[in-house]
């Protein structure tokens, strides 16, 4: 019976740490991919601020207001229907979800606190951009792919014309101001449609649901909320136009980028509100 040669030894005892290897070569692929991208979406965060100022400090580089205002119009005014209506629901069911519990402890009045603590505080700004997410991010993806997959962007490059200056800055900043406005005015429909259900169907007096929503709500509150808003929509335009400036392939690219908008989008609004609650918290704003 044969036995076991020098080189069937090593190549045995070469065999495990070949799949360790692999295994943290497996592993650690997809945490490289996820570093690299967060790096392009802060090269791209730098490269905005970096239009930013110098469009404040010198006159010779132009803001492009047209541009602002046409984006403007595409991703906030067109989306204020879908915002408001999503909002509205949300007051309607925090109403009528927090009632039947209220009503054990003969605080139903406090319905009111509990909307408005909740609209202003955390559902305003992060509905607003998570609807956003799917009507603006996924479009902006998607246009700046299709000028990728065009030869579009090379055009612009061959005349000396920034694409982030020309293209990303009045998409993002857009991006930004809607979702503020928007979550504004979500937060005011969505505090209206519980006064409505509350003082209709719980039979809450009006002036104690308003009085009870105003002394809830404070600067805080509000601010806090606010800040929130301003961040997502900031997440939702560099994300958006990130994904798109790197689309490869052709139309199925296109596609892709726009699928991962949404998600990628979605998953940091949601981390990034984590990090701003538990920050607000030990600060004592909330």
């Amino acid at each position: 019976m044969a036995t076991p040669t020098a080189d069937t030894h090593k190549t045995d005892a070469g065999a495990p740490p070949g799949r360790v290897a692999r295994g943290l070569d497996a592993l650690g692929q997809p945490v490289n991919a996820l570093l690299g991208y967060i790096g392009q979406v802060g090269f791209m965060t730098a490269e905005v601020g970096h239009w930013v100022l110098h469009s404040i400090v010198l006159r010779r580089v132009r803001f492009g207001r047209p541009a602002l205002y046409a984006q403007l119009v595409r991703i906030g005014v067109r989306s204020v229907g879908v915002v408001l209506l999503v909002c509205a629901c949300i007051g309607l069911i925090l109403a009528l979800q927090m009632a039947p519990p209220l009503q054990d402890f003969g605080q139903v009045n406090s319905v009111a606190n509990i909307i408005s603590v909740a609209i202003f505080r955390e559902l305003g700004p992060l509905i607003t951009a998570i609807v956003l997410t799917g009507f603006a991010g996924a479009s902006i993806a998607a246009e700046i792919g299709t000028m990728v997959v065009g030869e579009e962007i090379e055009a612009l490059e061959s005349m000396a014309l920034h694409p982030v200056r020309f293209l990303v800055l009045p998409r993002v900043l857009a991006t930004v101001l809607a979702t503020l406005v928007l979550c504004v005015m979500g937060e005011l429909v969505a505090v209206a449609a519980g006064w409505g259900i509350g003082v209709s169907l719980l039979g809450i007096p009006s002036r104690i649901y308003i009085d009870n929503t105003i002394d809830q709500i404070g600067p805080a509150d509000f601010f806090t909320g606010l800040f929130k808003a301003g961040v997502f929509g900031a997440i939702v335009g560099l994300i958006g136009c990130t994904n798109g400036l790197n689309v490869t392939g052709g139309a199925a690219g296109v596609g892709k980028a726009t699928t991962n908008t949404v998600v990628h989008s979605i998953v940091a609004i949601i981390f990034c509100d984590l990090i701003f609650t538990a920050l607000f918290f030990q600060l004592g704003w909330t």
